[in-house]
């Protein structure tokens, strides 16, 4: 006749020895994969890209009226020359 394995006592710690590793439980095979919580960041990703773009935008609007504003101070001004001339490169 055999023992049962012996109980820890309420408040005592198990030793180290005696621990029994934790199984995990296996997913049925065919059952979709729960995606864990801190393993998925594509929706962490896609806010950076939709961020990024948002930002590339601004700036270019920022750019583009900044550069209308001039024009339309320039030319309230009562100049005729107003126009931007870039030199040839």
């Amino acid at each position: 006749m055999s023992k049962p394995p012996a109980q820890p006592e309420p408040g005592r710690a198990e030793p180290a020895g005696n621990r029994k590793p934790q199984q995990r439980k296996s997913q049925e095979p065919g059952s979709p994969a729960k995606p864990q919580s801190g393993d998925s960041r594509r929706g962490a990703i896609a806010g950076l890209i939709i961020a990024a773009v948002i930002l590339g935008v601004g700036l270019w609007l920022a750019r583009d009226l900044t550069a209308a504003s001039k024009l339309q101070d320039c030319v309230m001004s009562g100049r005729s020359n107003c126009n931007v001339i870039e030199p040839a490169r």
